[in-house]
């Protein structure tokens, strides 16, 4: 079993916060993004469509970019839905049940549909398997009735197992991460590639627009997003406000903090012109 997430003190009185409203609409806890990488989504559900009314929100990214269990739980791995293809559900420690819907079944970067529901194409983890917030559990695909369209994940919130709700309240104010859960008692580094906000004794200012990870070496284009990196101390040089660099993090632990980019859970490395 993974060990637990350690939060920061901002990210934990965020949390309170959130637990609180989420327990006024059905005891669904803090959530993680559910999907790793560029994301595109909007509040879809309730929406008609051929086979019913939409049940969840389609989270269109890359495809077989990493979906990650948003609490942590018990996976099952749903195989025989023609309209959902490769899908699975996420039983979670709240009581809480996800759908994570369209999973890969594709061998190549083309929409081949040559691979099936299994581990390693459609899923990451064993069906039944134990998982942890943040973990990856399967891959972004357009299996089913979303052959063909964009590679998307269609996310389903049902608290106590019940009916589904809209997930955009929670999804909306879910921290992304910007890298899956290493395994466990491992650590994380990121290559990042941006340009300098600002750069002084009490951190680096960046603003990143792609990003490297280790060890799981996913990449990721689009980031556009602005990361605090404390500095080492007595670091002989640093960048110039302005300058476009690459920069390298030490290693750190899979905490949601550092997971989720929060400033100074990560700190700087070393950086090189760009």
């Amino acid at each position: 079993m993974r060990r637990p997430l350690a939060l920061s003190a901002v990210a934990v009185t965020a949390c309170i916060c959130a637990a609180a409203v989420g327990a006024a609409r059905g005891g669904v806890p803090p959530l993680v993004f559910p999907v790793v990488g560029t994301v595109t989504y909007s509040d879809d559900f309730g929406q008609a469509r051929p086979g019913g009314t939409h049940e969840g929100n389609d989270l269109l990214a890359d495809k077989r970019a990493p979906a990650v269990a948003v609490e942590p739980g018990t996976v099952k791995y749903w195989t025989t839905s023609a309209s959902a293809g490769c899908m699975l559900y996420l039983y979670g420690d709240s009581g809480t049940m996800y759908e994570y819907i369209h999973l890969n079944n594709d061998l190549t970067a083309a929409n081949d549909n040559k691979g099936t529901c299994t581990k390693g194409i459609a899923y990451a983890v064993a069906n039944g398997a134990r998982v942890d917030t943040g973990q990856v559990i399967g891959y972004v695909g357009d299996s089913g009735d979303a052959n063909g369209i964009h590679p998307h994940l269609h996310f389903e919130v049902h608290p106590k197992g019940k009916d589904a709700v809209d997930p955009y309240p929670y999804i909306k104010r879910a921290p992304h991460l910007l890298v899956a859960a290493p395994p466990a008692g491992s650590a994380f580094t990121l290559r990042l590639a941006g340009v300098v906000v600002s750069a002084d004794s009490s951190g680096l200012q960046l603003k990143v627009d792609s990003l490297m990870s280790w060890p799981s070496h996913l990449k990721q284009t689009k980031v556009n997003r602005v990361l605090t990196l404390a500095m080492p101390t007595g670091a002989p040089a640093m960048p110039a406000t302005g300058d476009a660099i690459v920069a390298w993090t030490l290693p750190a632990p899979g905490t949601l903090a550092a997971m989720s980019g929060a400033p100074g859970a990560l700190s700087l490395d070393r950086f090189a012109p760009r």
